[in-house]
Formats: C-alpha cells, structure tokens, sequence
C-alpha cells in the first residue's frame, strides 16, 4: 500500500529472531550512513518466518508460503526481495550460481548486493560508497 502511493519500490526482508546475519542486515540498513540510502528509495517490509519454540507466534501468517513461492524454501535467512510497487520482482538475493547472498559480507557478495540495488533504483557514488563500507566485513 505504502510503497504504491510513495512510488517507491519494496525491499522485503523474511528472517527469524535467532538469525544472527538478519540482525546484522538489519542493523546495517538502519545506521546513520545507510539509512537514508534505503529509507529514500524503498519501503522495507520484514517477514517473520521459521521461527521456533514458543517464537512460533511471532511469525507473520503466510509469511513461509510467500517466500516459497519466491523460491527461498532452502534459501536459508535472510532472503530478500525487491519489488516493483505493483508486487512485480525486480531483484531476489541469489547470486549467479543460484545461492542465497542473505546478509551479504564479502566484497564479492557485496557488489552483487549493489548491482541488485542499482537494477532498482538510482544511486550515487558515494552512496554505493557507503553500502560498501558498511556491508563489507573487515
């Protein structure tokens, strides 16, 4: 809805409360340097899903379907997807050989992260700069 009246396009984040790399993914969007990147260019929606124990119910209804019918079923957490306000997938975060980037960390993983942004939205050098200085592990 929201992502249909800003025009913007949707970053849909599925993880888990126990997954460590989605908190890392998450925190590295939400930093000063990176926030606006993300926050001026996409709606970003999380989806709980496989979630256990008594976190079962933080899991968001049909939230596992969904992300089967993108193909995440084995993907492992986080799987991501960017869409085109009308639901349309623009990006997923398999790499080429088909494997879940999840929080990317490597500078290989990293600029195949970038090159899915850019596939969905305009940004600057120093923009691009600073995904790269935050996402990739020292």
């Amino acid at each position: 809805m929201e992502a249909k009246e800003s025009k913007k396009n949707v970053l849909l984040v599925f993880h888990a409360s126990w997954c460590k790399w989605c908190k890392i993914m998450e925190k590295n969007m939400n930093l000063p340097e990176t926030q606006p990147i993300f926050g001026d260019r996409f709606v970003t929606a999380y989806v709980d899903v496989q979630e256990r124990g008594e976190k079962k119910s933080l899991e968001n209804p049909g939230g596992q379907e969904l992300m089967n019918k993108y193909k995440g079923e084995n993907a492992g957490l986080p799987f991501w997807l960017i869409l085109n306000p009308k639901g349309e997938v623009m990006a997923d975060s398999f790499n080429a050989k088909g494997e879940n980037l999840g929080s990317p960390s490597t500078p290989e993983e990293v600029a195949t992260f970038i090159a899915k942004l850019k596939k969905s939205s305009k940004l600057s050098k120093e923009e691009i700069s600073s995904i790269e200085k935050v996402f990739t592990k020292k």
